[in-house]
């Protein structure tokens, strides 16, 4: 669903352009660009927010994000990018908002304690494959890093003798690496709340 008309068409190729704007920060060339792929961010916040308002205006804050976000990052294919920058505002946006509210249970109709362990268990059993899955889309020197570290108690001096690498890129690895998997806990925390 189109909701701004497109008003020019650069005849450049997505990466192209992406090189021109961070040469010039110019912000038609972005408009010209991100206008490409406004239509499938908005059916991305649609399924997020499920609002057509809400989608709108998180296709317009994208924008914005995107006038700094371009200029920092090397982006070799901008749709998947953008898609990921969508993906990642939309739920940063649900996290923030946090709209749940409480409800009122009638004690008599509360589950009982077997069948409250029986659920602990099982969140317990999704939470490892959840953190399986995020460890497997780490980098392979982060993720060795990341599990000689919490996984094997190791320190940074034994993973720095291990693997050969100096002591600060050892740091840096855990940190980005506990960093990447929160963030990838918490879009599969997500992701498992909206499937339902």
């Amino acid at each position: 669903m189109t909701f701004v008309k497109n008003i020019s068409h650069s005849p450049l190729p997505d990466k192209e352009l992406v090189l021109l704007y961070k040469q010039t920060a110019d912000l038609k060339v972005l408009g010209d660009l991100y206008q490409r792929y406004m239509d499938l961010l908005y059916g991305v916040c649609l399924k997020y927010f499920k609002d057509t308002e809400i989608a709108k205006d998180a296709v317009l804050a994208i924008f914005e994000e995107l006038v700094v976000k371009l200029q920092k990052h090397d982006v070799e294919n901008f749709k998947s990018w953008i898609y990921q920058v969508a993906k990642n505002h939309c739920l940063m946006q649900l996290r923030k908002d946090k709209k749940f509210t409480k409800a009122q249970v009638d004690p008599e109709i509360m589950q009982n304690e077997e069948i409250v362990h029986l659920n602990g268990e099982l969140e317990k059993e999704e939470n490892f494959k959840q953190l399986d899955y995020c460890l497997g889309q780490l980098k392979a020197e982060q993720r060795q890093v990341v599990e000689l570290f919490y996984l094997q108690n190791k320190c940074y001096k034994e993973i720095s003798e291990a693997t050969g690498m100096e002591w600060n890129i050892v740091r840096s690895y855990i940190q980005n690496g506990k960093r990447n998997l929160k963030i990838c806990m918490d879009q599969q925390k997500l992701q498992t709340h909206f499937d339902d």
